[in-house]
């Protein structure tokens, strides 16, 4: 087992040509090509036929959260043009609270050309319904590589997710190497998309369709659906020669009590469809270790550090002891739902709690899912890789699929 302390990133590293970047979706989702990792063998056949790879009886989980607009474009007098990429809420920090409030609102964002915009406020005129009102945006301060804007607008009937959906842009992702098009609207959403607050789609669940989960609900395989907001960070090389001096991203989610009850008359047989739905049931797990420790905890808002579950306190409670302390703990507080910002970083050595089959895309060298896809299946994630550039599947965003049983 490895030291996560002596993890090298080069150890990671693998030659990705351009010409293997999908650049566009498929025509179809479900035509993406499948590849299917079960134990040592490696084949391949179409996403539309992973249900006949799948264990019956068993319970797959998705990430529900919805990609917003989230870059607006603001004209200096001077002609510059200054961009305002929405990263997540400062106030209200909820992001239902923020993305439905009116008139006033504060992000953390990144502001490209920010050398042209040095003092003032910025204006844009914006129209919804056919009446025109004045979006005006504010330099509060610095924060790390983004700042904190404050968003203020003269219609008390608009809502700021009604000022993203009209006049904001779609955030795909930086190596596509191209303007968001009318295509992204559509395809860079999951189907079963719901919940505002990513910049980021969850890629693993752009290949499913109505016709896919039809096969899911004929071999009697239950579906959920957990929120996280999948932030800019996810395509944040590891610049770091060792890991551990990697600072790894934030991300908020949401479970509710119903999750829970799913995932506990499922353990052992619980498909996780993406890295950021990994990312939640393998925090859900650290929530419910904290629980088990301090159970007078009266808030339902938790943290997950970055290195906190490979620490010492990591015992062997079984995770069917640990999710119904976390259940009774929810019922006698009166909590529907816990909330949580994790920085969780799951790298070789990590063992997983929760997830016991993957559905991801392939991810780009050095990067932390690179990382997380080799704590799950180990060194076999270069004949993976190697297989799958040799067969010729597309990778990351829009590109095709892996199974991992």
């Amino acid at each position: 087992m490895k030291d996560y302390k002596q993890i090298n990133i080069n150890n990671y590293y693998y030659d990705l040509p351009e010409s293997k970047i999908a650049k566009y979706p498929k025509e179809k989702r479900d035509e993406s090509k499948l590849l299917i990792k079960n134990k040592d063998s490696i084949t391949k056949n179409i996403f539309k036929n992973i249900s006949d790879y799948l264990p019956a009886d068993s319970l797959m989980l998705f990430n529900n959260t919805k990609v917003i607009n989230a870059r607006l474009f603001f004209k200096k007098d001077t002609g510059a043009t200054i961009e305002v990429f929405c990263l997540e809420p400062i106030n209200p920090i909820d992001y239902s609270l923020s993305l439905s409030a009116s008139k006033q609102c504060t992000w953390k964002c990144l502001i490209g050309n920010n050398k042209k915009w040095k003092t003032g406020n910025l204006k844009k005129t914006i129209s919804i319904n056919s009446k025109n009102f004045e979006l005006v945006i504010e330099k509060k301060q610095k924060l790390g590589n983004a700042f904190e804007i404050e968003f203020t607008w003269d219609n008390e009937n608009i809502i700021f997710s009604q000022i993203l959906e009209n006049s904001g842009k779609i955030p795909i992702p930086p190596y596509l190497n191209r303007e968001s098009e009318n295509i992204d609207n559509q395809r860079y959403q999951t189907i079963y998309s719901y919940e505002q607050g990513s910049v980021a789609a969850p890629t693993a669940g752009l290949h499913f369709t109505e016709s896919v989960f039809q096969k899911l609900k004929e071999k009697n395989i239950k579906t959920d659906n957990i929120t996280l907001h999948v932030g800019a960070g996810t395509f944040q090389p590891v610049k770091t020669e060792f890991v551990n001096e990697h600072k790894m991203h934030t991300e908020y989610f949401s479970v509710s009590k119903s999750n829970i009850q799913n995932l506990l008359s499922n353990l052992g047989k619980i498909i996780v469809v993406g890295t950021t739905s990994v990312r939640t049931l393998e925090s859900l797990y650290q929530i419910a270790l904290q629980l088990y420790y301090n159970n007078t905890k009266k808030d339902n808002y938790f943290g997950i550090s970055q290195w906190e579950a490979y620490q010492e306190v990591q015992k062997n409670i079984s995770t069917n002891i640990l999710l119904n302390n976390m259940l009774n703990w929810m019922e006698n507080n009166n909590f529907e739902q816990i909330h949580c910002s994790t920085s969780i970083m799951i790298v070789p050595s990590y063992k997983f709690r929760l997830t016991n089959h993957l559905i991801t895309n392939f991810h780009q060298p050095k990067s932390t899912l690179l990382l997380l896809l080799s704590a799950f299946i180990g060194e076999s994630w270069k004949k993976v890789y190697e297989f799958a550039l040799i067969e010729d599947f597309k990778f990351l965003s829009y590109g095709d699929s892996c199974l991992f049983l």
